[in-house]
């Protein structure tokens, strides 16, 4: 119980960690952007790219067979907390390349189907409800 416990609080830890991160550095650069007179999400693709390049390189680094030996809390705090709360398309990313490693294509390109039409439909009937209550006014 005590091991359930801390492995919680450090993801949780590391997850606050991430997203304060994640805000701060797509804050910067999107207000950066903005004065160019350019409005895309600049910001988030930064975070979603260099999330990606770390948590492929932390995994490899950390893997039983890697250069560096860390703890499953380690890892989880790394990996699951802060990496997961500064971009969970990181790991959307890690588990589909894991997939096609595996020689798991149908399921790495089912992962990458499903989640960005299912999560587009998402945002899209959140959307809508949320709309739907504001006129309940």
């Amino acid at each position: 119980m005590q091991y359930v416990l801390t492995q919680y609080l450090l993801i949780g830890l590391g997850g606050a960690l991430g997203s304060m991160g994640r805000f701060a550095l797509a804050s910067l650069i999107d207000t950066n952007v903005q004065k160019t007179g350019i409005v895309f999400p600049w910001g988030t693709i930064l975070v979603n790219i260099t999330g990606c390049f770390v948590i492929g390189f932390v995994a490899t680094v950390t893997a039983t067979e890697g250069r560096f030996i860390v703890s499953t809390l380690t890892r989880q705090f790394l990996m699951v907390g802060i990496l997961g709360g500064y971009t969970t398309f990181s790991s959307f990313s890690y588990q589909t390349l894991q997939l096609a490693m595996d020689n798991e294509w149908q399921a790495a390109g089912a992962n990458v189907l499903l989640s960005v039409v299912l999560c587009l439909l998402g945002v899209w009937l959140g959307t809508a409800a949320g709309n739907a209550f504001n006129q309940l006014r």
